[in-house]
This record gives structure tokens, sequence and C-alpha cells, in this order.
């Protein structure tokens, strides 16, 4: 049988703390319909849910929330707030919960590539030397090899472009050939378009480790480039 929750050893200081920063988190309105967690792709992994969640923020379980692995499961796509009939905002609650986790003991792997990114603008730590040669040559072999495609054209850095488009930085580095479809949909479109060289790649795994300053360092960087060096007026982010 599983062991009853005994409310008078509970606070709610982390339920106050979050509230603080999420005003609109309306906690205490939701009615445990299990709406959220119907739509949850995370739903049951690690024995959680986000209804369940929000209970034990509103019982004040403060501890077992904090070391829930649970919290880096969710990938705070928001289903669960477009679907609840409450309006609980469930991914901010997810985020500050990863923020009052100390920085060193998040998620090795998402720390890692967050560190990877800021330093050489992708996840994988790709230089955008190595970027650059690797889309150039992909380029080149359809150019060769495909018939109808003789005149593609993937540039890089191109000043002028009409958008300017992210890619998913673990294609160049292990699967570089997964980047000719959508080059080939574009070209049969006619859409003008280049990559940047400066935060090429478009995840942006600073934003899951809830990281705020290294995820404005990376959308800052990407969007001075675009606006003062490509002076292109579209981004399209491949994620």
């Amino acid at each position: 049988m599983a062991e009853a929750i005994k409310i008078d050893e509970l606070d709610i200081e982390f339920k106050e703390e979050v509230l603080d920063k999420v005003p609109d988190g309306n906690f205490d309105l939701c009615l445990t319909c299990g709406t959220c967690t119907g739509g949850c792709p995370a739903s049951e992994q690690f024995d959680m849910d986000p209804r369940k969640l929000i209970r034990m923020l509103n019982l004040g379980m403060d501890e077992q929330v904090k070391k829930s692995h649970w919290i880096w499961v969710c990938s705070m796509c928001a289903r669960c707030l477009f679907a609840c009939p409450m309006n609980v905002n469930i991914p901010k609650l997810i985020y500050n919960i990863r923020r009052a986790v100390p920085r060193e003991k998040r998620p090795r792997g998402i720390l890692g590539s967050c560190d990877q990114h800021i330093r050489t603008g992708s996840a994988m730590g790709a230089a955008k030397e190595d970027f650059e040669f690797t889309v150039l040559d992909v380029a080149e072999e359809i150019r060769e090899e495909q018939e109808g495609f003789e005149d593609l054209e993937v540039t890089v850095d191109r000043v002028g472009a009409n958008m300017v488009l992210n890619q998913n930085s673990r294609e160049p580095v292990t699967e570089p050939e997964e980047m000719g479809p959508l080059w080939k949909i574009l070209h049969k479109v006619g859409a003008d378009w280049t990559y940047p060289s400066v935060m090429w790649a478009g995840e942006n795994y600073c934003m899951f480790l809830a990281d705020d300053e290294g995820w404005k360092y990376i959308i800052e960087e990407f969007a001075l480039h675009v606006d003062n060096n490509l002076k292109s007026p579209l981004v399209v982010n491949t994620e």
C-alpha cells in the first residue's frame, strides 16, 4: 500500500517562489481533470506526468519535485498549456524548476551541448569552417550525381538572401547526406536562401538547460549576424 502523505510535514515555499516568477501560473486553479496528461508525450516517464507534478507542487512536496528526473524529460512543447481549461502554465513551471537546480548538477548532456553552442556556434561543437566545408562539399556531390539538380545553389553567408535557414547541427556532423532533401525542395520552389556561419545550429540546448544568459547570447549573436551582416528579412528555423 502506498504511504500516506502527511500534510503537516509539508510546506509550500517552493510553490510560492515559483509563483513569484510565474504570476500566470494558476496552479491553485488545477481541476485535476487530466487533460494535460492525456496529450503529454512525456507522460508516465519516471512515474510522473503533468497533473501529478501540479498536485505535488500544491501539496508542498518541494524536494520530491526538485529531485524528479521528469523535469528534464519534458520538452516544454506547451501542449498541456494549450489544452488546459484553467490555463495552468506548466511549461513555465518546468523552466523555473530547472533554474532552481544548480547549473553544475543539471544533466551533463544538455549542459555540454549548451556550452558547445556558446563556444562554437553549434551544439555538436563543429567549427563554422567545418560546417561550411561540409555543406559545400555535399552540395557539389548532388550537382554532379543527381539529375535535375545540376544548378543547385547552396551558400553560406550570402549577403542579401531573402531567407536565412538554420540547420540541426547533428546532420552536418553525423548524417551530412540528410541535408540534401530540404535543399532540393527549396531549389524546386525557387527559394532565395542561405545558411549563416554564426550560431548556425537551429537547436538551442541552453533553453532546455534553463540557462537564461546562454540562451540570450546565442539568439543575440545570431540575430546581429543576420541583421547587420547578411541583411536578410526572413529567418526559418528548422527546429
